[in-house]
């Protein structure tokens, strides 16, 4: 049994955020059921690579374990399928855009009144109001606007997009965390509230520590290429025919990084005594640790540096990283039905995590759906021949 058996979650989101939240949820054992449009989740159609259903390998990233159906909420009667369905709903999910539940009279204090135990999650690009208020939000827009992307790059690349949706991918855990704790605080109230989660403060929130910098000094961080803005030696090296990185975090750790190199001048070099001085003599260490790293070889020297309590890894590929001894003794991924994916980052003791099933395909459920919410065969049916529950997703 997984912590979460015996919650219910609609999940009306799509693309990544909301989706990943779920997921979450899913593989510590809530019953998940995925609420698509007619046209179905945009991740199914962003690809290449394709599986052998024709959705794409970004929507199986994130919606395993889900149930799922396909329900027209534009029309009066998809609606009311949704409202059978949070007959028996702990947790309802959805990313529109502000407003758009409200035009259905389905926003938070209309669904409140009528399921009192009921946690409710927006999740959304801006929030409802405020000058950004009820406009959309794409994870690299949002890199661009809250100045991640000011201080990723050098000065050759300028500013630079992360390379992975770090936005969305965070906004996923910041909606989970909430909705877990309006669950907690259910148990004490005994009823549900509303959370809220927005790729605009986490944005900001992942300005640790160039905001709290600029709080007390005044000066706009800039772009330091893979270093790290208050410490050093904190950065990627070419070490032979590789790349590794350091991460020394104090003093004690640079004193071992010149032992291992066979370089006591640097350890007893004024400018390289304290953090603070090293910091400031950045562009003078790096030169003198290339020139002691050049003739290394990156694996050997990495694991001597992490015996000796000096952080340090090679540069791998994605590839490499995914086969990865540790990565194998982990279990970093899982599979189940055909399906491979990588294994849930939280790991509870007693409870794990549940066996999950491969992600869905378009309206898969529907039928058990919408019998578990009391439809007769014929209701099916209808709802399948209006549209209102599609067999096929519809062209966009």
């Amino acid at each position: 049994m997984g912590a979460l058996d015996g919650v219910r979650v609609l999940d009306l989101s799509r693309v990544l955020a909301g989706p990943l939240c779920t997921q979450m949820l899913a593989d510590h054992g809530a019953d998940v059921i995925k609420i698509e449009p007619p046209t179905g989740d945009e991740t199914r159609q962003l690809g290449p690579p394709f599986d052998e259903a024709g959705d794409a390998a970004y929507f199986s990233a994130i919606n395993r374990g889900k149930r799922a159906i396909a329900l027209d909420l534009a029309q009066p009667e998809g609606r009311d399928v949704l409202l059978r369905l949070l007959d028996r709903a702990d947790v309802l999910v959805e990313n529109f855009l502000p407003g758009t539940m409200e035009r259905w009279d389905m926003g938070y204090d209309a669904l409140a009144r009528r399921y009192p135990r009921l946690v409710y999650c927006s999740i959304t690009g801006f929030g409802a109001d405020g000058p950004l208020g009820g406009l959309p939000g794409y994870d690299a827009v949002l890199q661009a606007t809250c100045g991640l992307m000011s201080v990723n790059g050098n000065a050759d690349t300028g500013p630079m997009r992360v390379g992975v949706p770090v936005v969305d991918h965070l906004t996923g855990y910041a909606a989970c965390t909430g909705i877990l704790m309006a669950l907690l605080a259910r148990e004490r109230t005994g009823r549900g509230e509303r959370v809220e989660a927005t790729l605009f403060d986490t944005g900001l929130s992942l300005l640790v520590p160039h905001a709290a910098n600029w709080f007390v000094s005044g000066q706009a961080p800039r772009l330091l290429g893979s270093a790290h803005p208050n410490i050093a030696p904190y950065e990627k090296f070419r070490v032979g025919s590789a790349e590794i990185f350091l991460a020394v975090a104090n003093d004690g750790q640079f004193r071992k990084l010149c032992t291992c190199l066979a370089a006591p001048a640097l350890g007893d070099d004024a400018r390289f005594a304290t953090n603070a001085a090293r910091v400031a003599n950045r562009t003078a260490l790096r030169e003198a640790l290339e020139a002691s790293l050049a003739t290394r070889d990156a694996d050997a020297l990495c694991r001597e540096l992490m015996r000796q309590g000096v952080p340090a890894g090679v540069v791998n590929t994605v590839p490499d990283a995914l086969r990865h001894a540790h990565a194998m003794h982990r279990g970093s991924t899982i599979e189940a039905d055909g399906y491979r994916g990588l294994a849930p980052t939280a790991r509870l003791g007693s409870s794990g995590w549940r066996r999950t099933r491969r992600p869905p395909r378009f309206a898969e459920h529907t039928n058990e759906i919408l019998a578990e919410a009391g439809y007769t065969q014929d209701e099916i049916a209808d709802l399948r021949h209006t549209d209102v529950a599609r067999r096929e997703p519809k062209r966009r």
